[in-house]
């Protein structure tokens, strides 16, 4: 059966449930009539939402739960000065979390939870917790509702069992950046990561607020209270409480880091005894969820589906036949002759540009699914990293120099890259996809994300001519897609085979390597190297383009899963170029730079 044809497995169809990119959620409700002009449907991470303008600038993420009650939850019926800090009732726990009634609207207020997000803190543990989670971070909010999500739907684990939680409503993004002392975020953590990755949007003054429904009861501490228990009965019972919770959250394969009785609530009644279903099993409900992760076992079987999901749907990213109507967040666009699908990254509010036309991919490329995972750097001078995505997907992502001013230690190069400047994102992009288009093989260009604060840069770029001179270029609401303001990430995939093989068989992946480390390794030859060099100019240069800067690190070789060194038709080793930075259309009255034919 021809691949491009063949309709996903049933591997495919079970990672639409878990996977990052489904967009329609059959139960979210109609939007009310008086909120529908101002309110536009989203999804980010499988959770589907409305979101709206606040009054002060902000906005407001609302869940099918908060929706019906969305006038409650617009922050001047509960967050506003003169009601906010006369109303709240700080709860117990490390983190910043609130009971708080609403106005009363319409005869009716709401109890909620209000729990200012912790993203980027310093996770504050026991040393045993540490040890066992060394790598445990906040979820961020879009994150821990996602999960939460899909914690509720309980499609996992026994059908018998079933975790109660608090209703997630909604998420609250103040438009006021507040001063980094503030935040509570670890103000040395944080300067550390820009630093050391200034082309990283950490957007860590960006403060996220979230609202859930408050749940009637006791926590298990609170109850050990009410009943009076003496000190090894108390000790006893917070015990026995909060291993039933945990061995039961793996059961439906999840775990809290830092679960403690605190986060358990129970329905003690007067009798002393507790709530119970019909099955005669305590009735818990589980309150906090800004650590709550899948158990690995879970996480891998989420990331196998999600991957393959992933595979079958980029091998067909520019196939128009099988693109339907975009979610109304996202808009198809294209620039210098590609397609992107676009929309923002709401975390951070940045925007992204997908390439192809697949609205199913947009969701892998948002910044919480790569910029926070383990990465590797593949340069000495630049930004340039490996991270495998918290979807299970191997990208390069690399800071656009777009607006800095080339150096070059061949003169003749230099005087080239400098009368040219480095290339914009959008144009590496074209330029890419242009060559493979006319049989030159690269790697692929997969998304572009504009970071959403601004750069700390207030002179402005040294070389500004491609804002000037790509100023044409618009995103859907009319602003300039390239702002001097803003950094810039490109996002390629990391070159281990062909997309169409991977989707086909995931298991044969390729091994690949630039041509410098292959030479370093004794793995070809340097006048081997020489002559890759000469070949790729020559193929570019029959194609109207050169790059100012030749090297053989540019140049990637490939390995098969048996070890041997790919060759093309011709009997060589089969390369790739893999920066695109100084690639350019062949000036009509100058030579070309670069190596000799």
């Amino acid at each position: 059966m021809n691949l491009e044809n063949r309709p996903p497995t049933a591997t495919h169809q079970a990672a639409s449930a878990v996977s990052p990119t489904a967009w329609v959620d059959r139960k979210f409700p109609a939007i009310p009539p008086d909120l529908r002009a101002q309110a536009q449907q989203l999804s980010l991470l499988g959770v589907d939402y409305a979101r709206t303008s606040t009054g002060d600038g902000g906005e407001l993420y609302l869940t099918r739960f908060g929706l019906p009650f969305w006038k409650h939850l617009l922050p001047e019926n509960w967050y506003a000065p003169d009601w906010f800090g006369l109303h709240r009732k700080r709860l117990q726990g490390t983190s910043a979390v609130y009971r708080v009634p609403t106005r009363n609207i319409q005869g009716r207020a709401l109890d909620l939870v209000v729990k200012f997000s912790r993203v980027g803190e310093v996770v504050p543990v026991d040393t045993l917790t540490v040890c066992q989670f060394i790598n445990a971070e906040f979820n961020s909010p879009f994150e821990e509702f996602a999960l939460l999500m899909e914690l509720r739907r309980g499609r996992t684990g026994p059908r018998a069992i079933r975790i109660l939680t608090q209703r997630p409503l909604a998420i609250y993004a103040p438009s006021k950046r507040l001063a980094l002392w503030q935040t509570g975020r670890s103000e040395h953590k944080i300067q550390a990561k820009i630093a050391q990755h200034p082309g990283v949007e950490i957007d860590i003054l960006r403060e996220y607020v979230l609202l859930f429904g408050w749940v009637k009861g006791l926590d298990a501490v609170e109850t050990a209270d009410y009943w009076r228990l003496d000190t090894q009965r108390r000790k006893g019972f917070l015990s026995q409480t909060n291993s039933l919770v945990i061995h039961e959250l793996a059961q439906k394969g999840y775990r809290v880091v830092d679960m403690k009785p605190q986060h358990i609530i129970l329905r003690p009644r007067k009798d002393r005894a507790l709530l119970r279903d019909r099955h005669r099993q305590i009735v818990y409900a589980l309150v906090d969820y800004e650590l709550l992760q899948r158990t690995p076992e879970h996480e891998q079987s989420v990331r196998h589906a999600s991957r393959q999901f992933y595979l079958w749907h980029m091998a067909r990213r520019f196939d128009s036949g099988r693109a339907g109507p975009l979610p109304s967040h996202l808009a198809a666009v294209n620039l210098l002759g590609v397609d992107y699908v676009f929309g923002q990254a709401e975390s951070t509010g940045g925007w992204l540009w997908v390439v192809g036309k697949d609205p199913d991919l947009f969701n892998y490329f948002l910044p919480e699914r790569w910029r926070r995972t383990p990465k590797k750097g593949l340069s000495t001078r630049n930004h340039v990293f490996f991270t495998r995505t918290k979807d299970s997907v191997n990208l390069v992502w690399k800071v656009s120099r777009m607006g800095e001013l080339p150096c070059l230690a061949n003169t003749s190069a230099h005087r080239a890259a400098l009368a040219h400047g480095f290339n914009s994102p959008f144009e590496e992009f074209a330029l890419a996809l242009e060559l493979t288009r006319a049989g030159v093989r690269t790697v692929y260009p997969r998304a572009i994300y504009m970071t959403g604060s601004q750069r700390g840069e207030p002179l402005g770029p040294a070389d500004d001519r491609r804002y000037r001179t790509l100023a044409h270029l618009r995103a859907p609401g009319g602003e300039p897609v390239l702002r001097p303001d803003r950094d810039y990430i490109t996002v390629w995939g990391f070159w281990n085979g062909p997309d169409e093989l991977l989707a086909a068989d995931d298991s044969r992946h390729y091994v690949a390597m630039n041509a410098r480390q292959a030479q370093q390794r004794n793995l070809i030859q340097a006048a081997t190297v020489k002559e890759l060099l000469a070949t790729k100019t020559r193929r570019l240069r029959r194609n109207g383009i050169e790059d100012l800067n030749p090297k053989p690190d540019h140049l990637l070789v490939s390995f098969d899963a048996e070890g041997e060194l790919l060759l093309d038709a011709e009997g060589k080793p089969d390369v790739r170029l893999c920066n695109f930075e100084l690639v350019r259309h062949l000036p009509a009255d100058r030579e070309p730079v670069g190596c000799a034919s």
